[in-house]
C-alpha cells in the first residue's frame, strides 16, 4: 500500500483529542471544590461502575495490583494459604497473592483461549492436593499448605470458561477472586445460569485495574473491586483507607491505597464511551479475523468461544517466527506488543520457588510465539489493511498478497 504513516500499538493521543474538555472540566471541579481524595466524583464513579458490571459494590482503588491484593485479603486469604493462578498473566497477579501472605502455585492455560483451563485445575486439585478431614478443604501435598483460592485470569478481553471453575471451588470450598483487568465488559455465557453475566461479576469478587492503556483506563493509576459481597466490599474500605471506618478510628491497620478523585472523575467521564469503544475494538476483531485468514495462512489466530464476548483489549496472533515478525513489523512502522514474553514461573522473582521450563508446556509456547497487532478505538480498515499486508509480506509467514479484497465486516 501506498501509506506508509507509522501506526501506533496503541493511540491513547486521538483517543483523548475528542474528550479533552470533559476532561479538563474533572480538574477544575476538584480545583473548585477541593475534592482531591474522596467525595463525590469517587462515589459516583462506584456507583456507575458497579451497575456496568451487574454488581451490587464497587470500591476504587489505587491500582490493579491493589485490587487483587485487597480483594484477596477481604475475601479471606492470608499468610500460609496457597492460591492457584496461571502462569500466563502479569505479575501484579501473583505479586497480590504473596503480598497478602500467601504462595502462589499455578495451572497451565488451554491452548485455544490463553486463559485458566479448567481441566488443569481440576487434575491440580484433584492430583496435587489431598482433603484435609476436618475441613473438607484441600491442603497442597508438596507445601503442606491449604488451597484457599484460586483466581482466574480473564487475558486479552476474553473471559475464561468460569461455569467448570467456579463448580470446582464451591466443591472444594475455594475462594474465587476474578483478575479482570483485561476484560472490562467482557462477557460469559453461563450455561448453569442460562443467562450471559458480566466479567467482574462471578466470583466472590474481581479486580479491575485502569491502567491508562486499558479498555477503560485513567489518565494516571487506579483500580478497583467489584463484588456482591457487602463484607467483602466493607473490609476493602478498610484496608484501601488505613483501616479507617471514620477518619483516625482504625479497626484494622490497613494500606494507602485509595483512588485519587481526579481519576475517577475522569473515570466516570470515560465510562460513558466504553460500550462504544468497545464495539468498535469487536469490529477492529472481526476485521483483522477476515484479512488474516484469506492472506496469512500460516498465522494461529484466537477464536472466541461461543460462551465468550471478547472486548478485544488485546488482538494477538501466534506464529513461531514472532520476533523476526515483529522486527519486521517494526521497520515498518507498525507497533506490536509481546504479553508475555517470559512466564511467571521461569522468572528470576520466582526462582527460588524450583519451578523449571516444561512445568507448564502451553503457557511456555505461547510465550515464545504470541504477538500483538494494533487494536484500539479508532482504528481505522485503512490501517488494518496495512497491518495484515505487512505481516503477509513478511519472509516465513505469507506471500505478499493485496488485501484490499477482503471481507472487513
Amino acid at each position: 500500500m501506498s501509506d506508509n504513516v507509522s501506526i501506533p500499538f496503541l493511540d491513547l493521543v486521538g483517543l483523548h483529542d475528542g474528550l479533552e474538555k470533559e476532561l479538563i472540566s474533572v480538574f477544575q471541579t476538584a480545583l473548585k471544590t477541593a475534592g482531591f481524595v474522596g467525595g463525590p466524583m469517587v462515589d459516583q464513579f462506584e456507583r456507575e461502575f458497579a451497575h456496568f458490571c451487574d454488581v451490587t459494590h464497587c470500591i476504587g482503588v489505587a491500582n490493579g495490583t491493589d485490587a487483587v491484593r485487597f480483594a484477596l485479603m477481604a475475601a479471606g486469604v492470608g499468610p500460609g494459604d496457597v492460591v492457584v493462578t496461571v502462569p500466563h498473566t502479569f505479575i501484579a497477579t501473583t505479586e497480590a497473592i504473596s503480598q497478602t501472605g500467601a504462595r502462589p502455585d499455578f495451572v497451565d492455560i488451554d491452548d485455544r483461549t490463553h486463559g485458566m483451563d479448567p481441566r488443569k485445575l481440576r487434575h491440580f486439585l484433584e492430583r496435587e492436593c489431598k482433603i484435609d478431614s476436618i475441613s473438607g478443604k484441600p491442603i497442597h501435598r508438596r507445601w503442606n499448605a491449604p488451597v484457599t483460592a484460586v483466581v482466574p485470569v480473564h487475558i486479552y478481553g476474553q473471559s475464561v470458561d468460569m461455569d467448570p471453575i467456579l463448580e470446582l471451588a464451591r466443591r472444594y470450598r475455594l475462594i474465587v477472586v476474578e483478575d479482570a483487568c483485561q476484560a472490562h465488559g467482557a462477557e460469559y455465557y453461563s450455561k448453569m445460569d442460562s443467562r450471559w453475566k458480566k466479567a467482574g461479576s462471578m466470583g466472590h469478587a474481581a479486580a479491575f485495574s485502569f491502567y491508562p492503556g486499558k479498555n477503560l483506563g485513567a489518565c494516571g493509576e487506579a483500580g478497583a473491586v467489584t463484588t456482591n459481597n457487602p463484607e467483602i466490599a466493607r473490609q476493602i474500605r478498610l484496608l484501601r483507607d488505613h483501616g479507617q471506618s471514620r477518619k483516625y478510628y482504625h479497626e484494622v491497620e490497613g494500606y494507602n491505597g485509595r483512588i485519587d478523585a481526579i481519576q475517577a472523575g475522569i473515570l466516570q467521564v470515560k465510562l460513558r464511551y466504553l460500550t462504544e469503544w468497545n464495539r468498535q475494538r469487536r469490529e477492529a476483531a472481526t476485521g483483522y479475523h477476515a484479512l488474516l485468514e484469506r492472506t496469512c495462512s500460516c498465522l494461529t489466530l484466537l477464536r472466541e468461544p461461543s460462551w465468550s464476548r471478547s472486548v478485544y483489549h488485546l488482538y494477538v496472533v501466534r506464529t513461531g517466527e514472532r520476533d523476526k515478525l515483529q522486527k519486521h513489523l517494526t521497520e515498518a512502522g507498525i507497533g506490536t506488543g509481546i504479553h508475555y514474553p517470559v512466564p511467571l514461573h521461569l522468572q528470576d522473582a520466582y526462582r527460588s520457588m524450583g519451578f523449571r521450563r516444561g512445568d507448564f508446556p502451553i503457557a511456555e509456547s505461547v510465550a515464545a510465539e504470541i504477538l500483538s497487532l494494533p487494536m484500539f478505538p479508532g482504528l481505522t480498515v485503512s490501517q488494518q489493511k496495512r497491518v495484515v499486508e505487512e505481516v503477509a509480506s513478511f519472509e516465513g509467514i505469507g506471500d505478499t498478497l493485496s488485501v484490499q479484497s477482503a471481507t472487513t465486516a
